[in-house]
């Protein structure tokens, strides 16, 4: 008896699981008589925020500290996500542009200097002209982490070699 019970447990168990599968249900964008509105879909309700918005919100608000952790992970997200057409050194001129892409903006140029840092972080995470937007493919941490290593790309242009001794005494 025990050993029948088992046996069917398992035919009992996925019939009810198929029902669940095929379960009456409304689509969101047809029409449906249950509301006044005459709409299957749904307001959000007042106040209702998704979940995991708050915290990216936070984190999307102000540049962290500039530590040499921060600009070694702006370094590895920018050669994994920019670099491709940015190139290496942010001179615009990566392997997909040279492919036949459109060049990007040098980071070096005045007005990229110039530039806030929200503006940047806005243009990564929207995109800009030819580039799309990065805001589902690189948190906001990262995106100020790419900032903060862009901005220390624009600074290594701008520094004379007398401005730093150790590397003016290793030249030959």
């Amino acid at each position: 008896m025990t050993r029948a019970a088992l046996l069917l447990l398992p035919l009992a168990l996925s019939a009810c699981r198929l029902e669940m599968a095929q379960q009456r249900k409304l689509d969101t964008y047809v029409p449906s008589a249950i509301w006044p509105d005459g709409s299957a879909a749904r307001p959000l309700p007042v106040g209702v925020v998704a979940r995991g918005d708050l915290a990216r919100d936070a984190a999307a608000a102000e540049p962290p500290v500039a530590t040499p952790a921060l600009l070694a992970r702006g370094r590895e997200r920018f050669d994994i996500y920019c670099a491709p057409c940015h190139g290496p050194a942010g001179d615009g001129d990566g392997m997909i542009p040279r492919r036949g892409f459109p060049h990007p903006p040098s980071y070096h140029t005045a007005r990229l200097r110039a530039a806030p840092a929200p503006y940047i972080f806005d243009v990564i995470t929207k995109g800009y002209g030819v580039m799309y937007g990065y805001a589902a493919r690189v948190d906001p941490a990262d995106r100020w982490a790419i900032i903060a290593y862009i901005r220390a790309l624009q600074l290594s242009r701008q520094v004379a070699v007398a401005a730093v001794p150790d590397a003016r005494e290793r030249l030959p």
